[in-house]
């Protein structure tokens, strides 16, 4: 194993042998693989570049991190529940989700108004770490359901200095939750490095809690795709939880009002730059022939069509009415709400007679 974790599949584009861990993908499933990672980066240059236009109030960038989001979703099962952070952009694409579903919580429209139930996917959590809780929460009621379902749980390095994420794995472990805690490592909680977060590498964390836990190099689609399956399957058979940390590197910023200058160094990100996960893949299909340029060409018309509709979409959105903020603040009707509704109302109507 790497320093970097388990690997399939080195920066080169040449394939690692592992004693435990193999990679069963043929040639079609890799051109698929590389496909969802570059639409995934296409969508993601898209919402930087809106953001910077005034389009959208904020944008999470995942540059970098388009293996282990593709590699882990494509692991999963028809059935299986994604709870994710706010940067899975990769992981809802790849479930289904409408992007503009995406770009409407990012432009301020709706708060993330897709139904879970369409594609398992439940909404972006904005409150670090307490989606591990949801996760996990989920996860017992399929157990006592008696469903062969699991839950992946999504989180950065920096949520695991929260104290939801600790209890969430308490209770998984205690109650054998079919949940697999998926920690995209990038290195950096906003401006904080691992070394001033915790001691040891991340996935130690689970042996406290008495679950295992892997490191996988998170540049590695083929790697993440194989560990992620292999936790699956672990806790679908009632082992209890799994923790794998994909150690990766968030080549941009935090999110579009962060600097990354200001705390780390162009060197340090040239070198991470280096094992850029779509080219690596990019390598390992031309040397085994498995793709040509016309299917590089294919999938770059293919993301560029994806920006086009993102675009005029996240362009055409048309802005919330005010008083929209009073709804689905309950299930049913409520007094006190509607109360304040009528007063917001007159409110608003006052300026409109002046």
């Amino acid at each position: 194993m790497s320093d970097d974790g388990i690997r399939l599949l080195g920066p080169d584009g040449e394939r690692v042998p592992h004693p435990t861990y193999s990679c069963d993908a043929g040639p079609g499933e890799l051109r698929a693989l590389y496909r969802d990672m570059a639409l995934a980066r296409r969508l993601d240059t898209e919402g930087v570049t809106l953001q910077r236009q005034g389009e959208l109030a904020l944008w999470p960038s995942l540059l970098g991190q388009e293996a282990a989001q593709v590699g882990s979703v494509r692991a999963l099962r028809d059935g299986d529940r994604v709870f994710p952070s706010y940067r899975e952009h990769a992981v809802a694409l790849a479930r289904g989700v409408d992007p503009l579903a995406l770009f409407r919580l990012f432009r301020g429209v709706d708060h993330g108004a897709w139904d879970p139930d369409a594609h398992d996917v439940h909404l972006y959590t904005l409150v670090i770490g307490s989606q591990t809780l949801h996760a996990t929460g989920y996860a017992h009621g399929l157990a006592k359901d008696g469903s062969d379902a699991a839950v992946i749980a999504y989180f950065g390095d920096g949520a695991t200095s929260q104290g939801d994420v600790a209890e969430a794995f308490n209770f998984a472990a205690v109650y054998d939750a079919p949940v697999v805690f998926f920690c995209q490592n990038n290195q950096f909680a906003i401006s904080e490095p691992n070394e001033r977060q915790t001691r040891v590498p991340l996935h130690q964390r689970a042996q406290g809690f008495g679950f295992p836990g892997v490191r996988v190099d998170g540049n590695d689609v083929l790697a993440v795709r194989a560990v992620t399956r292999a936790a699956l399957e672990h806790v679908r058979s009632g082992a209890g939880p799994f923790l794998i940390e994909a150690y990766t590197y968030r080549m941009g910023a935090h999110t579009t009002s962060d600097d990354p200058t200001r705390y780390r160094d162009a060197a340090e990100v040239e070198r991470w730059r280096a094992k850029d996960p779509l080219l690596r893949l990019d390598r390992l299909l031309r040397a085994e022939h498995a793709a040509d340029d016309a299917f590089f060409a294919e999938v770059e018309a293919e993301g560029e069509a994806l920006a086009a509709r993102i675009r005029e979409g996240v362009r055409g959105m048309p802005a919330p009415r005010p008083e929209e903020l009073f709804d689905h603040v309950y299930a049913e009707e409520n007094s006190l709400v509607e109360r304040e509704r009528a007063e917001f109302a007159a409110y608003q109507a006052a300026f409109e007679e002046v």
